[in-house]
């Protein structure tokens, strides 16, 4: 079986590699574990200098593995939705050690660019923005849209890299915006034509290369201090805390109603085009607000 995620030594540079290809690289147990200890392997080599993560496939990360999780026997600690009354702090220990993985990018001595195609969407957002950098081909597509009903982001990081107005924006639709528009906004370093992302971030990586790991190293843990100077752990435990709320309130409960009578895709489909009234339980026009006939 290939690794779910591996590391690739060339010369300066690691490679990060999601590789869970079949299901667009979607978050599953081992993934964020094995994606931890590839960063920890290219932190202990004092030959790489700069680590790019990327995707094998035709995406960067998908999200969370939703048919993965949803399959989980009652009780395990995997399942998404507790049967109610549920256990927060359970639902909480799982989360949160998933986003301290993710983490382990934030954390690590060397700088780490993310490269984006395809999608980084849901959980895949929160790897890619856990990154020091992210450039993305211009058609790719980046977003948190469980903020709709389901999910709120657990690294928290969409209002430290956009602000607090641009993150209000994004995390109140829940909608997906392509490359040019994540750059326009602030929300990436950079985004360029499919067929020319390869070749700019690896002038990116090269050009960082060249500095000795240790300056690397300083620069990267004084401008972190200064974002986790603001609160950022704090803040991660808080979203945490109302990401298993999100997935147990009255709505959260109704969308996995509805995604078991009508299959995942067909109740993401109605959360992200808002046709439907979570709270009500039932179906509206987008337009008007109304109930469908």
């Amino acid at each position: 079986m290939p690794d779910t995620v591996f590391l690739k030594k060339d010369g300066s540079i690691g490679r990060i590699v999601l590789n869970r290809p079949d299901v667009l690289n979607a978050i599953d147990d081992e993934l964020p574990q094995a994606l931890a200890r590839c960063v920890e392997e290219a932190n202990r080599d004092p030959d790489i200098h700069v680590i790019v993560l990327s995707g094998a496939g035709e995406a960067f990360c998908a999200g969370y593995d939703l048919a993965h999780y949803a399959q989980a026997d009652e009780g395990s600690g995997h399942e998404m939705t507790q049967e109610m009354p549920w256990d927060p702090m359970q639902d909480y220990a799982f989360m949160s050690r998933n986003t301290e993985l993710f983490m382990s990018l934030w954390r690590s001595h060397k700088p780490v660019i993310a490269k984006v195609h395809g999608f980084a969407v849901a959980g895949g957002s929160d790897i890619a923005l856990c990154c020091d950098m992210i450039v993305m081909a211009d058609d790719a597509q980046i977003g948190y849209m469980p903020a709709r009903v389901w999910g709120c982001p657990t690294t928290a990081m969409w209002v430290y890299r956009l602000g607090a107005e641009k993150a209000k924006r994004m995390l109140f639709t829940g909608d997906k915006i392509n490359g040019k528009e994540a750059a326009d906004m602030g929300l990436v370093l950079k985004s360029v034509p499919a067929e020319l992302l390869d070749e700019e971030v690896d002038r990116l990586a090269h050009r960082m290369a060249t500095v000795p790991v240790n300056q690397l190293m300083m620069q990267k843990m004084v401008i972190n201090q200064a974002i986790e100077s603001m609160g950022l752990s704090s803040t991660q435990r808080l979203a945490t805390v109302f990401d298993g709320i999100t997935r147990h309130s009255p709505e959260g409960l109704n969308f996995k109603a509805r995604s078991q009578e009508t299959g995942w895709k067909s109740a993401v489909r109605e959360r992200d085009s808002g046709t439907f009234d979570w709270t009500r339980n039932r179906p509206v026009n987008p337009q008007t607000g109304g109930q469908d006939k």
